[in-house]
């Protein structure tokens, strides 16, 4: 796709989401706090910074490190939302993750719920790849275009996780739904508490054009950037938090959150028209049978 056709179809794709885009009206409670009162840095703290009042983060990648931060807490169900910046210009091999997961590295038995924002050519648009994984199962990638250049401002990507359904919002639209089947079964995470994180690093084994587009080391650093976290959850204490058994009594956990509006279902059936690069569910050569999940309808 050259310059010109990516402009066109970003403002078409814009101008349809001014008409289309509404939400859920209650508001998740955000935190005023600092950077430290809600994070930890993962690894390379001297990758990390911040604006002076420290309400925006900062992480660096360059030939030698990225840099990766997690929350203090962990949550089981509930709204995550943040708003970030990607690496601008050039960004090629460089993904910008920003998940959830049931533990501090990637052990086989994890449960994750992944953004994540995989890096361009100049003139080239950023795609997002979402994925589930349960009990260290993930294989179920998908990938979308953006209708918006997500260097240029700050926009907010947002998780709803309750027994239901996982949805994965951009700007409020929702672009993925992943629904539960109501049954013991191997593909819906909810049972483990997650923290939520985010980090920089280099894939440019895979993540531009299937690793043909290697990152140009002349650019680094490469900076993105965050702010406004925001969670309206049920915060995990161990052995186990009195809330996971009333989490109905929240907007996230209720009937409306279970399925989506009829303007959230306007707006998911115009992302799928438009937006959809990859879905692993329509990929019959990878999977001759589809996974359970697949047959489960977004739109119940």
């Amino acid at each position: 796709m050259d310059s010109r056709t990516y402009f066109s179809v970003s403002m078409i794709i814009f101008l349809a989401a001014i008409v289309v885009v509404h939400f859920h009206s209650s508001e998740a409670a955000v935190s005023k706090g600092s950077f430290e009162d809600n994070f930890s840095i993962m690894w390379s703290e001297d990758h990390f910074t911040t604006s002076k009042d420290g309400q925006i983060w900062y992480l660096s990648l360059d030939k030698d490190t990225g840099c990766g931060f997690q929350t203090k807490q962990r949550y089981r169900f509930g709204w995550f939302s943040m708003k970030l910046k990607l690496v601008a210009g050039d960004s090629a091999g460089v993904v910008t993750a920003y998940y959830m997961c049931s533990e501090n590295g990637a052990g086989p038995e994890r449960d994750e719920l992944d953004f994540e924002f995989l890096g361009n050519r100049t003139g080239e648009p950023y795609l997002i790849q979402t994925n589930v994984y349960k009990n260290g199962t993930g294989g179920r990638e998908m990938r979308h275009m953006l209708w918006f250049d997500p260097t240029e401002d700050y926009h907010t990507y947002s998780v709803l996780w309750n027994n239901h359904q996982i949805v994965f919002f951009v700007d409020r639209v929702p672009v993925r739904v992943f629904k539960n089947n109501g049954e013991a079964n191997n593909f819906f995470p909810n049972e483990k508490p997650m923290y939520l994180f985010s980090s920089i690093w280099n894939a440019d084994e895979w993540a531009t054009r299937g690793g043909l587009e290697k990152t140009n080391w002349k650019l680094a650093p490469f900076v993105s950037s965050y702010k406004d976290f925001s969670v309206d959850g049920c915060q995990w204490e161990d052995p186990f938090p009195a809330c996971v058994s009333t989490t109905t009594k929240n907007w996230w956990d209720q009937y409306d959150a279970w399925h989506l509006s009829a303007d959230q279902k306007m707006d998911y059936a115009w992302v799928q028209r438009n937006l959809v690069i990859y879905d692993y569910c329509n990929d019959s050569q990878r999977y001759p049978t589809a996974p359970e999940e697949c047959s489960l309808s977004p739109w119940d």
